[in-house]
């Protein structure tokens, strides 16, 4: 999906430059012709897609200067942009110390310009993942910082802004890898306790035996063991937040203390002869249907309605596939950044792939998808080939799915052996794997394919192309994309013809 640019622009001859240069360098764009204009834009719902402002200095309702300090004032942060007939230094100082990003002279360069806009979004990109990193570091991560345009999770971001505003227990429901620890943490960045401690608790992976003195702390020599004094997780978040991540695995015996320690406000730690006070946020998550546990005994029905006073759902990934590409734009950034590799974005093919993938690990799943092309990749695009795993289980996009994997070369004496019409090429490579091609007879030397058959009549135009695209296979090493880049057709036509020639087999989604 191409990224959203905002041109603002009177002159109307200048819009449409700008707005045709935008086009051919890949950007959608939107024009407007004053500075008033662009200001009620911006501040509209519809500026969510706006990735960059191309900005007019000179415009006679509101100048360029007037709209980015009305920008600055009014905390949008959209990477501007300014155009300008007069390239002199005074003009592009005070452009920049006003917020401007970059500076174009008209008329506009499509080279120039492309230049200045790829700069501004990387850079921009790049210091939002800085910025945000450092917010949740410092727990100050807010529900701006979540990337979504679904209805169903502008709703969840809504619920949560709510109750951040109060101290009301919370349940986050919703499959593993959804971003239930993101919003606890945006509901804590939220809320008056943004300064105090987020303390994340996995009740899944502590032993039963251990769940107590964890929760609650314990006293030297409560136990074997306890060879020192240990406050516990409640005392540690406490005047903050305590997070109970998979809350629905605690065992029954310890429920009764939980529940004692939320109605009460107060822990005994094992061994401990007074009870302590503690003041905290609790916010629980389960992937589990607690409702269901309840019912069959798994879950003290009286501990479920303390901890889910305020319950919110959180929907899987492919219920709101509109946010799979700022999420894939999001992952790019960091990674890219950590890896030290220069990664402009995706193809709109790749993007196609991830959007139409049923993400049954949900977004952190996408995120170790795009972690590990990243790391793959050797292009400043990332492609459908780098995400073979995915490819492989979404019909269409089979051909991503094949790997290259070294094969014996065929000697010169076993092609004495068995002779065919003219030399075998030895074969380094062959594309295998999840569509187990079937055996194909080397094509001949130089890629000299006959027009007659054995007994002098001419081919068949079917078994003319065969003999091609066996060829072209070797010769590329098995490289599909390349294949049929120099074939001249797609790569899900090329697929289509090597099953319908009998060259590969074909494979259902599901393997």
């Amino acid at each position: 999906m191409p990224e959203t640019i905002l041109v603002v622009d009177d002159d109307p001859i200048q819009r449409r430059l700008v707005e045709e240069a935008l086009k051919r360098i890949g950007y959608r764009a939107i024009t407007l012709d004053g500075g008033e204009a662009a200001l009620r834009f911006m501040a509209s719902r519809e500026s969510a897609d706006i990735a960059l402002i191309v900005l007019d200095l000179v415009m006679p309702d509101l100048d360029g200067m007037g709209v980015l300090a009305r920008l600055k004032q009014a905390g949008i942060d959209k990477p501007v942009i300014v155009l300008t007939a007069q390239g002199g230094i005074d003009t592009v100082v005070s452009a920049m110390r006003a917020g401007a990003f970059d500076f174009v002279v008209k008329p506009v360069s499509v080279e120039r310009l492309d230049v200045s806009v790829r700069n501004a979004l990387k850079v921009n990109s790049l210091q939002g993942e800085i910025q945000r990193i450092n917010r949740r570091r410092d727990g100050g991560l807010s529900f701006k910082d979540i990337l979504s345009r679904s209805p169903s999770m502008v709703r969840v971001l809504e619920l949560g802004k709510r109750a951040a505003a109060s101290t009301i227990p919370i349940l986050l429901e919703g499959e593993s890898g959804v971003g239930k620890e993101l919003i606890a943490r945006a509901i804590q960045g939220s809320s008056d306790r943004r300064t105090k401690p987020f303390v994340t608790v996995n009740c899944g992976a502590i032993p039963d035996n251990l769940v107590e003195s964890i929760l609650f702390g314990h006293e030297k020599g409560a136990f074997t063991g306890a060879q020192e004094k240990h406050t516990g997780k409640f005392m540690e978040a406490h005047t903050g937040t305590l997070f109970l991540d998979e809350v629905g695995e605690l065992p029954l015996e310890a429920q009764v203390k939980l529940l004692r320690a939320i109605q009460e406000g107060e822990v005994e730690p094992v061994g401990g002869r007074k009870t302590m006070k503690v003041d905290l946020r609790l916010i629980s998550a389960t992937n589990r249907t607690l409702v269901e546990q309840v019912k069959d005994g798994k879950f003290r029905e009286d501990l479920y309605y303390r901890i889910s006073v305020f319950p919110i759902w959180i929907p899987p990934l492919r219920e709101r596939l509109t946010d799979i590409p700022d999420l894939v734009k999001h992952f790019i950034a960091r990674f890219s950044s950590e890896e030290g590799k220069r990664i402009d974005g995706v193809s709109e093919a790749a993007m196609g792939l991830l959007s139409t993938y049923r993400w049954p690990g949900n977004v952190r799943q996408l995120e170790n998808a795009v972690f590990r092309a990243v790391v793959l990749s050797d292009r400043s695009i990332l492609d459908v080939s780098e995400f073979p795993q995915i490819a492989a289980q979404v019909d269409g996009f089979e051909e991503a799915a094949i790997r290259r994997e070294p094969i014996a070369a065929v000697s010169s004496s076993a092609s004495a052996a068995a002779p065919v019409p003219g030399n075998v090429v030895p074969v380094d490579f062959m594309p295998v794997a999840t569509h187990n091609m079937v055996s194909m007879p080397p094509p001949m030397r130089g890629g000299q394919v006959s027009m007659l058959d054995e007994v002098g009549e001419i081919r068949s135009i079917t078994d003319v192309e065969r003999d091609l695209l066996r060829y072209a296979i070797t010769h590329y090493r098995g490289n599909m994309t390349e294949v049929a880049r120099r074939v001249g057709i797609g790569r899900s036509t090329l697929y289509r013809r090597l099953r319908e020639l009998g060259l590969a087999e074909s494979v259902s989604a599901a393997e």
